[in-house]
């Protein structure tokens, strides 16, 4: 069947504007099935921890061996066996500069295989509503600070993730195609940097809050008396808990429909510094703080514009520290030993 012949298809343009899938908005319904991808993630798992807090019962949840998103024949048949009336997609290849840098091709193509099949499988068997979340990464290297959405596109990117940018900006441009197009309601998300239980703690992926977490913990067992930090600790960096995005993205599948994509984050800045300190402080790590001055500092600030966000009504909710203390304790049990 041609795709064109297929949009058209009746039966899907009436499931589609169908009243009992439209008439109640997404907190109504606590049986509706969602279908969260991507749910073993940093981010999956906190949405799915949120709905299930909610009351949500009718989870439907794919590990990467049950589903590969990346194959479209597997994904359209799942979307038409399961018939899900909402779904979010967090699912990912993610990985730090290094990755990037060694798998340009895996960063692009994987990526954007896994959003067209699911974007257009969503649409065409009738999902109400789709939520794409992306990443801050999609902005222009030196971008207006704090970031607004309209800073999409108006320069480079940072060439150590470009590859990962240019996947995630066109399922945004993709999920507005499909609002322009199909009047179908999709959604995108851009959350800032996000730290949480089920983070990644590699110690040479990792990012900079979980690495600084790692690297205190393994300093204060091994009872070292100092740990070294790269650069002069001066730069300005904005940090979200990853449960205040998991509430966030439920407040948008409530509240939002619109075309433009929307910026989350905590619209707190903190110093790399002030954050060792914080993180040694949790961590209870009684040694010295050394700063490598002889290394880069990296970009001096990066601050996402949420203000569009806040303007609807939802705010966060976690501190940093109670965020921090939070998630030590999760890495202590989960990841240590293991």
């Amino acid at each position: 069947m041609k795709l064109h012949t297929l949009r058209a298809n009746p039966q899907i343009l009436l499931q589609m504007g169908d009243p009992t899938r439209d008439s109640s908005d997404f907190l109504t319904d606590k049986s509706a099935k969602i279908f969260v991808a991507g749910h073993r993630g940093l981010v999956g798992s906190a949405i799915v921890r949120k709905l299930q807090s909610l009351g949500f019962t009718n989870l439907v949840l794919r590990s990467h061996s049950e589903l590969d998103l990346t194959r479209q024949f597997d994904v359209d048949s799942f979307f038409a066996a399961e018939n899900p009336r909402f779904v979010i997609l967090a699912a990912a290849k993610v990985g730090g500069i290094h990755a990037n840098n060694t798998y340009p091709a895996d960063f692009i193509a994987i990526n954007l295989q896994i959003q067209t099949n699911v974007i257009d499988s969503s649409l065409r068997h009738g999902v109400k509503k789709f939520l794409f979340l992306g990443s801050s990464c999609i902005y222009p290297k030196l971008a207006p600070q704090p970031i607004p959405e309209n800073a999409l596109l108006t320069g480079p990117l940072e060439p150590t993730n470009e590859w990962y940018a240019i996947a995630k900006i066109a399922g945004i441009k993709m999920c507005q195609a499909y609002r322009i197009q199909y009047s179908w309601d999709a959604i995108s998300g851009m959350p800032t940097n996000l730290y949480g239980r089920n983070d990644n703690f590699h110690p040479e992926n990792s990012h900079v809050l979980p690495a600084l977490m790692r690297r205190f913990h393994e300093a204060k067992v091994n009872n070292a008396k100092q740990v070294v930090v790269w650069g002069t600790g001066s730069p300005l960096r904005e940090f979200l808990h990853v449960d205040d995005l998991a509430d966030a993205m439920v407040f948008l599948m409530d509240k939002y429909s619109g075309l433009e994509h929307l910026n989350v984050g905590s619209g707190k800045e903190v110093t790399i510094k002030d954050l060792a300190e914080l993180v040694k402080e949790v961590v209870g790590f009684e040694g010295d703080l050394v700063w490598d001055t002889s290394k880069p500092d990296g970009t001096p600030r990066k601050l996402m514009d949420n203000s569009k966000l806040l303007g609807l009504g939802w705010t966060p909710k976690i501190s940093l520290k109670d965020g921090l203390v939070d998630t030590y304790k999760w890495y202590v049990e989960n990841v240590v030993g293991q």
